[in-house]
């Protein structure tokens, strides 16, 4: 489905919410039924909800809960796997993601020396404390060090860091991490996945699925273990596989796994996208951006860390071996693009970029519009098959204001 019902002619109504005392009323179409909508925000709550009628004076935007991103790398040339990550680029990345109606995320460090892992993790922690940004941090994502080795399996992760899981290191990281740590992606088919999975389980950690080759024996027993997710699936898999026999099927044919996939254009076909919303469908998807720290940067070529990689206006590539190694785009994209390749609704989009990761993380209190609720929103229109932020409100603050 195109968005032919969808787009509707942008009126350049006051962008200035009206407030009473401390009152502060927005009014929008809402996302989940496309019907205007008046909601009123007071200390940083949702206290109402009140439909309009159709003729009533109103702004032409839409209105949804705020955007959740549980896997970016980076933004605006901030990597938080880098060598020269600070809180001032935790601040600044923060920002520039509120533009994007990201008002949730948690920033995503990638296989790299133990050590870099945990000053990063420590940074990041830092960074949570600050009143100005921390409550759209609600902890954060560590994807590796121990996934497959193998080529194609493992990605843009760098070989030489990867290893297998040792749940003292992981105890340390934490402890650096000052127990943020949310969410991790493990392969499954590694020497001691299974006992550390468990671990994790009992720490209050979810386990993520990603960058393995594992059988769907070992799958299960990862299932049985405790892992939830599967980590950005369709990609972090090499490009040959057996056709029977690949990590894809059984974790797709899995009810107990929730997959997360980065539906921004380039990562996955079309068809790839159609199937996996239609085994898995709306409430076992999560949309993710999978966003570099070149995001949001003019194209070109950058030097990160010990390799090349090539900006393009849509993906990241490493030019030496020509394969993916991120995306460049915020979630926002993503939820044109699932709604254009799969025909869903935009109700239906919104949830998988953002009721469904609010519930598994039980983050309570974000992810809906409903009395009672955190007032994290975001106003927007779409065009072009994308949706178009025009303001953005965490705890009932306005942080973004595109006017």
């Amino acid at each position: 489905m195109k968005f032919l019902t969808l787009c509707i002619i942008f009126i350049l109504a006051p962008m200035v919410p009206f407030e009473s005392s401390d009152t502060i009323t927005l009014q929008g179409i809402s996302y989940w039924d496309e019907n205007p909508v008046s909601i009123s925000l007071e200390n940083g709550k949702i206290t109402a909800l009140k439909p309009l009628a159709p003729e009533a004076d109103r702004t032409s935007l839409y209105i949804a809960p705020g955007l959740i991103d549980i896997q970016i790398n980076g933004y605006v040339g901030v990597d938080f796997s880098g060598p020269d990550l600070t809180v001032e680029g935790v601040v600044k990345a923060t920002k520039a993601l509120w533009k994007a109606g990201v008002t949730t995320y948690f920033p995503t460090i990638i296989t790299s020396d133990v050590d870099r892992i945990k000053k990063n993790f420590a940074i990041l922690a830092e960074a949570r404390k600050n009143p100005e940004i921390g409550q759209s941090i609600p902890g954060f994502h560590l994807e590796g060090p121990y996934i497959s080795p193998l080529a194609g399996f493992r990605g843009a992760h760098l070989e030489k860091y990867i290893r297998k899981p040792n749940w003292k290191e992981f105890q340390e990281i934490q402890k650096a991490a000052e127990n943020g740590i949310k969410l991790i992606t493990v392969a499954p088919e590694i020497d001691g996945a299974i006992p550390f999975i468990r671990k994790c389980l009992e720490s209050g950690v979810i386990v993520s699925l990603g960058h393995h080759n594992g059988s769907a024996e070992e799958i299960q027993r990862a299932v049985d273990a405790g892992a939830k997710m599967g980590t950005h699936l369709g990609n972090g898999c090499a490009n040959e596989i057996n056709r029977h026999h690949n990590p894809i099927w059984p974790q797709l044919s899995n009810d107990a796994i929730t997959i997360s996939i980065i539906a921004d254009g380039f990562h996955l076909t079309m068809e790839e996208v159609r199937t996996f919303y239609k085994a898995k469908g709306v409430e076992n998807t999560i949309l993710v951006s999978d966003a570099l720290d070149l995001a949001g940067l003019p194209p070109g070529e950058y030097i990160r860390g010990e390799r090349k990689l090539l900006l393009t206006p849509d993906v990241v590539k490493l030019p030496k071996e020509n394969v993916l190694a991120g995306a460049a785009s915020p979630i926002s994209k993503c939820v044109g693009v699932v709604m254009d390749y799969t025909g869903c609704s935009l109700k239906n989009a919104v949830q998988m970029a953002s009721t469904n990761p609010a519930r598994l993380f039980s983050l309570d209190g974000l992810g809906e519009i409903e009395v009672g609720k955190q007032a994290d929103l975001v106003l927007f229109s779409i065009k072009d098959n994308q949706m178009v932020i025009e303001q953005t409100y965490v705890g009932g603050k306005l942080v973004y204001n595109r006017e």
